[in-house]
């Protein structure tokens, strides 16, 4: 197809569900009752065009079919499935050895009940370590457990390996964003209004740009803070299970998870992105506000994709996957750290990778259907190339 060319998508809702034991109710409703995974997506099949490749995106706790890339796929003419995990629209209880099997799950549909001879995973932002957590387990699976420690069924689920995989705009791991993030100045968990001035991103006597010394001391802080709030889950979880009771888990807060200098500095990692603001607005409201990363969580799941112990990290992950991959930086990502996406590039252990910069995209493409279309052109061939789709 041409690059303009563009065909009638025809989006059908998705409904998968399987059996899985689970110790206790960890999502709200129907979805998660008790022993069956309920799990929702979106599958956009262009009219009069059949095909052997499916593309699957799937964020951990997102629905993907919001975004203006799988869309536009679709209207170039591939088949494209936005899957929805367990967790959809509610990470505060997200385990991310769950989300592979659910991932698992769709991956399975796909090739034995739809037919599809290949599948090309594409992790977008958040689902980009997903897809390779999920990759990896996929050719090589080892994880028998939660970071938690609990069993979990990645091994016996028999995880189907795609056939190609596309990074786009996505970073290294939750974990590692959050880490970049956090918000250090925080003296006591239980009130943020408790601060280290001397680690206030925000005090008003504090401009960009930052000198080398404040951004050493700033970062050795973020990393200090994650260390004890994960010290105090792993407490709090080896109490309730030495109590043996009822309680088998607990929800908690964390204060303020945005103060990532990056957003406000441009010398650091220097790209094209908008200064002085983030994909979620403007970051010093954002760092108080509710929708912060990990604002509220479980213990397990803090552990499994806000910690340093996660197995969801792309860059370890990466070195796992051989299948051919297209990874694709955004120059003015506005969520995305900017080195993130050659990092993931240089670990994979693919030997056929490519890597390409997409000058001025930012994110979500607002505003920017060129560079939209540009994307498309581009993975378009590339997967035309390898033979993962018709030309």
């Amino acid at each position: 197809m041409s690059a303009a060319a563009t065909v009638e998508v025809q989006p059908e809702w998705v409904h998968l569900q399987y059996r899985q034991a689970q110790a206790f109710r960890e999502v709200y409703g129907f979805a998660g009752q008790q022993g069956v995974v309920h799990l929702e997506g979106v599958r956009y099949v262009p009219r009069g065009r059949p095909s052997r490749t499916l593309l699957i995106y799937m964020h951990p706790a997102s629905t993907l079919q919001l975004l203006p890339m799988p869309r536009a796929m679709a209207q170039r003419g591939f088949h494209v499935l936005c899957a929805g995990s367990r967790y959809a629209r509610n990470d505060s209880a997200l385990i991310m050895e769950n989300v592979v099997v659910d991932l698992g799950a769709y991956v399975r549909h796909a090739k034995e009940v739809w037919g599809y001879e290949k599948v090309v995973l594409v992790g977008w932002s958040g689902g980009g370590s997903l897809a390779l957590f999920y990759q990896s387990q996929a050719e090589r699976p080892s994880v028998t457990h939660t970071p938690a420690g609990d069993p979990c069924s990645i091994v016996e689920a028999g995880l189907l390996p795609a056939d190609g995989f596309i990074l786009q705009a996505a970073h290294v791991s939750r974990a590692e964003v959050l880490a970049d993030w956090i918000d250090p100045s925080v003296l006591d968990e239980n009130d943020p209004d408790r601060r280290d001035p001397e680690l206030d991103l925000y005090h008003p006597d504090r401009k960009p740009p930052y000198d080398d010394a404040f951004i050493a001391r700033f970062r050795a802080a973020q990393r200090e803070r994650i260390r004890r709030r994960t010290d105090w889950v792993r407490d709090v979880l080896d109490t309730l299970r030495r109590r043996d009771g009822l309680e088998k888990e607990r929800g908690f807060v964390t204060h303020r998870t945005m103060a990532e200098p990056r957003f406000l500095d441009a010398r650091l990692d220097p790209n094209d992105r908008p200064i002085g603001t983030c994909f979620l607005g403007d970051p010093e409201t954002v760092n108080s506000g509710p929708v912060g990363l990990a604002r509220f969580s479980t213990l397990r799941a803090w552990l499994s994709q806000w910690s340093p112990l996660t197995n969801a990290h792309g860059e370890r992950c990466a070195r796992d996957i051989s299948v051919p991959l297209l990874a694709i930086e955004h120059s003015a990502d506005d969520a995305v750290p900017q080195p993130h996406t050659q990092r993931v590039f240089d670990a994979a252990g693919s030997r056929d990778k490519t890597m390409t910069v997409l000058r001025g995209a930012t994110h979500y493409f607002v505003g920017q259907p060129e560079l939209l279309a540009q994307a498309v052109d581009l993975c378009a061939g590339w997967m035309a190339e390898r033979g993962l789709a018709e030309p």
